[in-house]
Parts: structure tokens; C-alpha cells; sequence
């Protein structure tokens, strides 16, 4: 990538987001030197926890064996299918199945499954890297923030600036790896890609603070988005106050 972007966005960041954390990036394929490799999990593990590491800077490859959920295999591309009883496990449950009850009938989780798109990641590692650990060589597929409130308006603001259409953001309903990778990956594909709000997922929940959320971005989208930021509303009067709410934030979670 241009690292000279790189650069610029880091020093957009501390202006108008000061304080807070830098955003994780990933690439399918990306080159792994310099990056270590995520350990195969012990019997179930949420894939989103293992962001945590990348969060704090270091940099992990992802691959078949480092994913210790079906879930999280299937929406960063490894399995095709699903498990047998998942129109069940995500539903009302069975004997011998637990639901989640994150859908109100088996037939609405057919439906649904229908309607997801495969990722063709089979063989392929997936690299994630803090974004000022981006190097000349990568070129990331998408940008996920971890953010407060505060900061969310102003990403959710940003996603839809330079556009009419007023659905610059997308929040569809999947698991937490499903907002953070694979809908942004699908987003990343297509000409005009729009960000995606996410982890509403109740089972990922215990992976970040209380009230953080995500905001992915496709790069197509957030190269646009940072050559635009000092003519938009960020330089303004309104945000300057927004910034002070970021700061008391910033003290209140520091403690």
C-alpha cells in the first residue's frame, strides 16, 4: 500500500479522533513476514477475541486451523456448508441442540442461509494488522474500527459524504465475524461499496468493552474517505465539541 497514506491517516486520527485506538486492517493472501501465526484454539473460542491481540498492535495470520468455531469458518470463508443442525442452533434448538434464538423458526434460517454469499478463502490465509503496522507490501482488503459512540458518528458521517444515496452504511444481521470480515470483503468487491456497522452479536459481545461497536470499511471506500476529511464537517465548530466529548470518554475508560 502507500504508506504515505498510511501516514496521513495516522495523523488525521490523533487531529480529529485524538486518543483513541487506530483501526485493524486484513488482506486475504497478504504476506505474512513479520506476522505470527494464531494459535489453534482449544475447543470453541470467538474468532473477534483474538482481535484483541491485533488491536494492541501485533499482527496475526488467520488460516483453517487458528478458527475454533463453525461459525467463524464459515464466514471467513473456510467451510462452504453448514453444520447440519445449524437451521436448529440458531433458532429454537432441537433435543441434544441448543438454540441460540437468534431467529424465530428453523425455516427462517434456511431462508436466510440461501441468501449468504460463499467467500472463496479455502487455502488462503487471512493477515490482520493494526493499521500503522501496514507496510509497503500489503494492500488490505478492508479497515475495521473498534469504537465508542462518539467516534461512530463521526465514521457514520464520513461513509456517507460524498454520496446522495443516504444508506452510505450497511448493518446486516450475522455473527461478529461476519461484520468484521465478511461483509466488508463482499463490500470490497463491488464498484460502489458502502461501510458496515456491526457486532450486535449477542455471543461476541464478551470479546469487547461495553459499549464498543465496529465500523468496517472496504479500502476503495476509506482511501476516499480520508482524502476528504479536512474539507468536512470534522473541521468545524460542531466537532471541535464532539472532540471533547471524545476526550472525556478517553479519561472515563483509561481509569
Amino acid at each position: 500500500m502507500d504508506t504515505a497514506l498510511r501516514d496521513a491517516y495516522i495523523r488525521l486520527h490523533e487531529k480529529y479522533f485524538p486518543g483513541t485506538e487506530l483501526p485493524i486492517a486484513f488482506e486475504v493472501g497478504g504476506p505474512i513476514e513479520g506476522a505470527e501465526k494464531a494459535p489453534a484454539p482449544r475447543g470453541w473460542k470467538c474468532f473477534v477475541c483474538d482481535l484483541a491481540k491485533v488491536r494492541r498492535g501485533a499482527s496475526l495470520v488467520f488460516d483453517e486451523d487458528s478458527i475454533g468455531c463453525r461459525g467463524g469458518r464459515f464466514y471467513l470463508g473456510y467451510d462452504a456448508e453448514r453444520s447440519p443442525d445449524f437451521r436448529y442452533f440458531l433458532s429454537t434448538g432441537k433435543p441434544g441442540v441448543e438454540g441460540e434464538r437468534y431467529k424465530q423458526t428453523p425455516e427462517i434460517v434456511d431462508e436466510l442461509d440461501r441468501g449468504t454469499a460463499r467467500i472463496p478463502t479455502k487455502g488462503k490465509s487471512i493477515v490482520f494488522k493494526r493499521w500503522d503496522r501496514l507496510a509497503a507490501a500489503d494492500n488490505p482488503d478492508a479497515v475495521v474500527f473498534f469504537v465508542r459512540p462518539e467516534v461512530l458518528s463521526g465514521l457514520f458521517t464520513l461513509a456517507n459524504y460524498d454520496q446522495v444515496d443516504p444508506n452510505g452504511v450497511i448493518c446486516p444481521f450475522g455473527s461478529g465475524c461476519a461484520s468484521v470480515f465478511h461483509y466488508p470483503w463482499l463490500e470490497q468487491q463491488k464498484e460502489d461499496p458502502k461501510a458496515v456497522l456491526g457486532l450486535f452479536d449477542p455471543s461476541a459481545r464478551p470479546c469487547v468493552p461495553s459499549d464498543v461497536l465496529t465500523m468496517a470499511f472496504p479500502m476503495k471506500k476509506f482511501e476516499k474517505v480520508i482524502g476528504f476529511m479536512e474539507e468536512s464537517f470534522l473541521i468545524t465548530g460542531t466537532w471541535e465539541k464532539v472532540m471533547k466529548k471524545i476526550a472525556r470518554s478517553n479519561a472515563l475508560n483509561s481509569v
